[in-house]
């Protein structure tokens, strides 16, 4: 939930996410399709929470969340609700974009949305009082970093290194992207993409989506468990999962 990237390649689109968590919290569920009021949503469940992070629907549309807004903001707890069942509530609809603008988001801490919805893409995010949607170009790469736990000078330098992979790349592809966001860095694991703070705080998992006109995949790595799943459906129900 704390590193994103979009990557549109020829016939398809990327979503790839990295979740960087604590340590001590309760260990995610692999990823499952789950029956909810408008379809089937595929997504690693919160061991805590019961909510998540990053899903896709099988209408086609697909979500990532990442803590915070713009800034860094102060945890004010308790929350009337965590940012994982908001996102369950949002994604689970048609259009996840009216479904942001219509929620209300009183008391709930900021986040960010990275909503992949019926061919476009959107940036929203809740700052605690206001609500911002930005459509975005699909046609370009794209990368955020959480506020929560990067200063602007290091999303920068996040934005950099993606930037120069995206260059130094020819072969682009949904595993090259996901081998970025385990290896990619200076070699400060304070900072890498696939970071580390003293095992207190690390990357748990990296999630990839991978959607056709017809089909959508998600691959989920999980770090903790040195667990892979691979789930495969049609935009109107499951295929297959390994």
């Amino acid at each position: 939930m704390c590193t994103v990237t979009f990557l549109p390649l020829q016939n398809k689109i990327l979503l790839t996410s990295n979740r960087d968590e604590q340590t001590l919290r309760a260990a995610a569920l692999l990823p499952e399709a789950y029956e909810l009021n408008s379809g089937k949503i595929l997504f690693p469940k919160d061991g805590q929470a019961g909510g998540t992070w990053v899903a896709m629907h099988n209408n086609g549309n697909a979500m990532v969340l990442l803590n915070g807004a713009f800034q860094k903001h102060k945890h004010n707890p308790p929350y009337r609700m965590s940012r994982g069942l908001v996102f369950l509530e949002i994604l689970d609809s048609e259009l996840p974009i009216v479904s942001f603008e219509n929620i209300d988001l009183e008391n709930i801490e900021p986040f960010t949305l990275v909503i992949w919805q019926q061919g476009k893409l959107f940036d929203a995010r809740w700052d605690g009082k206001d609500k911002s949607i930005i459509p975005l170009p699909v046609n370009v790469p794209h990368i955020w970093s959480s506020v929560t736990l990067y200063d602007a000078e290091v999303v920068a330098l996040r934005k950099a290194w993606f930037d120069r992979w995206l260059h130094d790349t020819n072969y682009k592809t949904a595993e090259s992207i996901r081998q970025f966001h385990e290896f990619g860095g200076d070699g400060d694991e304070k900072i890498n993409l696939k970071m580390n703070r003293a095992g207190k705080l690390q990357t748990l998992s990296i999630t990839g989506i991978e959607i056709t006109p017809y089909k959508a995949i998600m691959h989920y790595k999980d770090f903790l468990g040195g667990l892979i799943s691979v789930n495969e459906w049609y935009i109107t129900g499951l295929l297959q999962k390994s």
